[in-house]
């Protein structure tokens, strides 16, 4: 694989370690700012909201600005946001701080999935994106802990002094590595200053049904697992019996299932995209099925949370990829709006979990609740396969038509 994609992942690295070691550092940010830990986990939702925001906003702004370039300045972007994080003198600014660095996320992920897919072959584009995002897999299993402690050691404002530094070694990384001019179809490479199909064409791919179908499967495939994942330290304390300081190493258990996940998946969805995707979203309603029913043995509970991580983030590279490919001819923004649609499922998910949970049905039922809306999800994605082979059907038809044609 081009050395380019770890230039990448280093950035998906400190966009994740940015969105989650806030987590663990949310006591000491209250304590210094003199907020209650829930104004302080603002922090938490209004970065949430941005990257929703930023995914579609700012690659809208992008779309006919060259992808390396558009990269680098999303990188400034980041590492301005979390300088005003790592010095902010007020709980606003901090607040600012967040929004800045979060505007980026969304579309960092979005146009460096394209750079990633045009860097290598096609038939390794799902591989190539599953790089990128290793980086956001290797922030959950090593960048939240360490960062979680180096915050509660040299305080919290060390930690954003370091992320601030991961992003200008992204910065560097992309600026010497990844090629002028990458992800860029030769069909809509214009003349000097116009480097892409521009925002009319973008949003013309949204006219494909299979786009807002991909979209679809990622809001309720991907927020199913994110439901379930949202309000696991209660199934591992209150159900398995787990103590509360076991958590964060279950949880780099999960973390390292991610990992593994994602590396497969985006291989075998290279193999083949649909009945991969297919596969895994049944398997992924299967193990939360399975992980509500056992929750209560501590020895199938670590399994199930483990299979959760690798089966639930091997369908990331494809679900990506999808999109990607069902808006092949202008990719960006359509990229930018399967962030979106992550992070909106991350919210229905926790949503759903959390109306589970006040209904009073214990604290397995966001599992329950996260293998139903997986299930709907694998439901839409035979539907979209259905779809498609109808389109093929109708397409073959009609060359058909065309040749026979007196």
């Amino acid at each position: 694989m081009p050395v380019a994609l770890w230039a990448l992942a280093i950035g998906g690295f400190g966009i994740g370690l940015t969105e989650f070691v806030i987590m663990g550092l949310l006591p000491e940010v209250a304590a210094d700012f003199a907020v209650s830990e829930t104004v302080a986990g603002y922090l938490i939702s209004g970065y949430a909201l941005s990257v929703a925001v930023g995914a579609v906003a700012l690659t809208a702004a992008l779309t006919r600005v060259d992808r390396k370039q558009a990269l680098l300045g999303l990188m400034i972007l980041f590492i301005a946001g979390n300088l005003v994080s790592a010095v902010a003198p007020t709980y606003e600014l901090m607040m600012l701080g967040r929004v800045i660095a979060a505007l980026c996320h969304g579309a960092f992920f979005g146009i460096g999935a394209v750079v990633a897919a045009d860097l290598v072959a096609k038939e390794r584009r799902a591989a190539a994106i599953s790089i990128m995002f290793a980086g956001l897999t290797v922030a959950n299993v090593l960048g939240v802990p360490f960062g979680t402690l180096l915050g509660q050691a040299a305080g919290w404002r060390s930690t954003f002094w370091a992320i601030t530094g991961i992003g200008v070694l992204a910065f560097i990384g992309i600026a010497l590595l990844v090629p002028a001019r990458v992800g860029l179809p030769d069909a809509v490479a214009g003349p000097s200053g116009q480097t892409g199909p521009g925002l009319r064409g973008e949003l013309a791919a949204f006219r494909a049904p299979q786009v807002w179908l991909s979209i679809a499967v990622t809001v309720l495939g991907y927020g199913g697992m994110f439901g379930a994942f949202t309000y696991i330290a209660f199934t591992l304390t209150e159900v398995s019996g787990f103590a509360s300081s076991t958590v964060p190493w279950l949880l780099m258990l999960f973390g390292a299932g991610l990992f593994v996940g994602n590396l497969a998946g985006g291989k075998a969805a290279d193999r083949n995209l649909g009945a991969t995707l297919l596969t895994l979203l049944v398997l992924l309603t299967v193990v939360l099925a399975v992980f509500a029913l056992t929750a209560t043995s501590p020895v199938a509970t670590v399994v199930s949370l483990v299979l959760m991580g690798v089966v639930g983030f091997a369908t990331v590279p494809g679900l990506q990829m999808r999109v990607m490919r069902h808006a092949a001819a202008a990719p960006t923004l359509a990229s930018g709006a399967n962030i979106a649609a992550f992070n909106i499922g991350n919210a229905l998910g926790a949503w759903v979990g959390g109306l589970t949970l006040a209904a009073g049905l214990g604290y397995t039922s966001p599992l329950w609740a996260g293998a139903v809306v997986t299930l709907l999800g694998a439901v839409v994605m035979a539907v979209a396969m259905v779809v498609r082979g109808g389109e093929r059907a109708g397409r073959a038809g009609r060359r058909a038509a065309v040749l026979t044609a007196p």
